[in-house]
């Protein structure tokens, strides 16, 4: 059971046959050739479709327009794998499930299975497991995103000194926007982070030696568990597979709050068989298995899996760390919330920032003490004597943003409405001020 799920847990949107990029031209179909093909299906689907009855009715459809004739006018390799990509989806609606034709692979050595291993280690480890980000937000929140979940052995140390960072955050958004999947040792590893003692995940049933094999969280971790932390995790259409399972875990557990949209929707884990024909191989992606979660009974197979907070993809990032930062502030003390607030208006106003004319901007032109304003172009400039010059971003009010977080700017004006002096605000809660000169 474990080889087999070894085998294919990444798993992929099958394209639709027909949009496959034409290789060189394929030698015509005979009557043989198209037997053979639906015969070396029908046996696969037979015995290893995760779905027994459906496998019988797919296997009865396909046999039968064989032996009716409904096949004989199709002699293109790529269209009769098309045909039967789409005969098998109009009774089984599982969109993992395709046939594929492809020119058969060039010769080449074998490789020694060691040598093979370190190599994928070695092209795993320059690639950082998947790990793409992580890091502390204004407010105490932490970011990670990963965009596959690698096996746990090999890049297990990398994922627990990401859970170390994030271990003193008082929020975690996980970004797993771009995560396509990958092996379910990884989600029990993270999973066992987030909550506390032994908790059942998931389950996988394979159809071919009837064995259901469960999953649960470890019984030790090498850092501090977080089972109190809020943890948001961004989702997106591409969202898949191991991925999905991790989404669908900690929302059925009520341990997360899901961001973004709805997911690509693969449970079945998915084995490809090769048939080899010669002048090209038939390709047959069959998934064998099914998730089975302890909570629902179910899963989120063709479903995908829907957001508590629903919103486009580029919007998932601003919408949970303004989530976190607004449940953050509900318990925290003035110091505290003075800080969670800066953070969160900053995140509001720079989505909705202001925009100023140039006779506007040109009226905040000037030098206040060792600060100076300027215009270039359509941008007001500030520059401190002796540091870097920075764009600001206008907030409405007078007040403006620069690029560093724990920092900003207002311009406050006397009673005839005349700027006379700027005014530095810091994420601190300290303010400094220098008069116009005149």
């Amino acid at each position: 059971m474990s080889r087999l799920l070894s085998i294919v847990i990444i798993v992929c949107l099958a394209l639709p046959a027909l949009a496959q990029n034409r290789p060189p031209a394929f030698p015509d179909l005979d009557e043989a050739r198209r037997t053979a093909i639906v015969d070396s299906v029908t046996t696969a689907l037979d015995t290893v479709y995760v779905f027994p009855d459906v496998a019988t009715a797919m296997v009865e459809d396909l046999r039968r327009k064989l032996a009716s004739g409904e096949y004989d006018d199709i002699a293109d390799p790529m269209e009769f794998s098309g045909r039967l990509t789409e005969d098998l989806r109009a009774i089984s609606h599982d969109l993992h499930l395709s046939v594929r034709i492809s020119p058969p692979p060039p010769p080449r050595e074998v490789e020694d299975p060691v040598l093979a291993r370190q190599r994928r280690l070695d092209e795993a480890r320059r690639n950082n497991f998947e790990f793409e980000k992580v890091e502390r937000l204004a407010g105490n929140v932490g970011y990670l995103k990963f965009n596959g979940f690698s096996g746990a052995p090999e890049s297990g140390p990398t994922a627990n000194a990401a859970m170390a960072f994030l271990s003193g955050c008082d929020a975690i958004i996980i970004d797993l926007t771009d995560n396509g999947g990958g092996s379910p040792s990884m989600i029990q590893l993270l999973t066992s982070y987030l909550v506390e003692g032994r908790v059942h995940l998931n389950s996988f049933y394979v159809r071919a030696t009837d064995d259901m094999r469960q999953f649960w969280t470890l019984p030790h971790v090498p850092g501090p568990r977080m089972p109190d932390t809020p943890v948001y995790v961004l989702t997106s259409g591409n969202t898949f597979s191991a991925a999905e399972e991790f989404t669908y875990n900690l929302k059925n557990l009520e341990r997360a709050t899901i961001v973004g949209e709805t997911t690509g929707g693969g449970a079945h884990p998915v084995n490809r068989h090769f048939f080899d024909f010669g002048a090209y191989h038939v390709n047959l992606s069959l998934p064998f298995g099914r998730a089975i979660n302890p909570i629902t009974g179910t899963n989120w197979e063709g479903t995908g899996i829907e957001p508590h907070l629903a919103c486009g993809r580029a919007d998932a990032f601003n919408t949970a760390y303004i989530h976190a930062l607004d449940t953050l502030v509900a318990d925290a003390d003035e110091d505290r919330r003075f800080e969670l607030l800066w953070a969160r208006d900053g995140i509001r106003t720079a989505e909705n920032t202001v925009a100023l004319s140039r006779h506007d901007m040109d009226e905040l032109v000037g030098q206040f003490g060792p600060r100076q304003i300027r215009r270039e172009g359509d941008q007001l400039i500030y520059q401190r004597e002796g540091r870097d010059a920075m764009a600001l971003t206008p907030l409405g009010d007078d007040t403006f943003l620069s690029p560093l977080v724990w920092f900003r700017l207002r311009f406050e004006r006397d009673e005839r409405g005349r700027v006379d002096r700027l005014v530095g605000l810091y994420q601190s809660g300290r303010m400094d001020e220098n008069p116009k000169d005149r």
